[in-house]
């Protein structure tokens, strides 16, 4: 992602598209990393959502990472990448040079040579992070920054209409099964 403009507007629309068109969380994120995997050419590519409780990122969907480096341990927010930060992205364009990762020996064994993290942020709070990585030192443009941010703004908002909806969908059951025992004992 060297050159300016890497991220086109076609790709965006593909993966708002995606946004867009899935109820399932875990399949929007699984069709989102493996996009912007493919599209990117690069190693892979991990959503995960934040655990409030815990301060933990946990693994949404991953895509061309193995599953030794998907589980190397927890993936704690602000020790996972130092200096994130709940409304700036961190590019690691050498991880071999880097000294703000918490698991870097995972990371050089898994061929990884330069990481994008974006938080995903909503209402001013972090809900989750999209990171890619590449297998190669890597710059990003400032232009392709940007669009990965907008990109990350897209999926809190889908994040939290798929919470919403999950949660109205749930109470809508309740209430029917409710109603359903109050009409066979009235």
């Amino acid at each position: 992602m060297a050159a300016k403009g890497k991220i086109t507007m076609e790709l965006f629309k593909a993966v708002s598209r995606i946004i867009e068109g899935t109820e399932s969380l875990e399949t929007m994120a699984g069709h989102v990393t493996q996009l912007l995997t493919g599209a990117l050419n690069i190693k892979g590519s991990s959503l995960f959502v934040l655990n409030p409780e815990t301060r933990e990122l946990e693994v949404l969907a991953s895509f061309g990472l193995s599953p030794e480096y998907v589980n190397k341990g927890p993936v704690i927010f602000k020790k996972s990448i130092r200096n994130a930060s709940k409304d700036r992205p961190v590019v690691i364009k050498n991880v071999r040079t880097s000294a703000q990762l918490q698991y870097p020996e995972e990371a050089k064994k898994e061929g990884i040579g330069a990481i994008v993290h974006l938080p995903i942020t909503f209402s001013e709070k972090v809900i989750g992070a999209l990171r890619l990585y590449h297998s190669k030192s890597w710059s990003v443009s400032a232009q392709d920054l940007d669009v990965l941010e907008l990109l990350a703004r897209n999926l809190a908002l889908a994040m939290m209409y798929t919470r919403l909806l999950n949660a109205l969908l749930s109470i809508r059951e309740t209430v029917e099964d409710v109603h359903t025992v109050w009409m066979k004992n009235p």
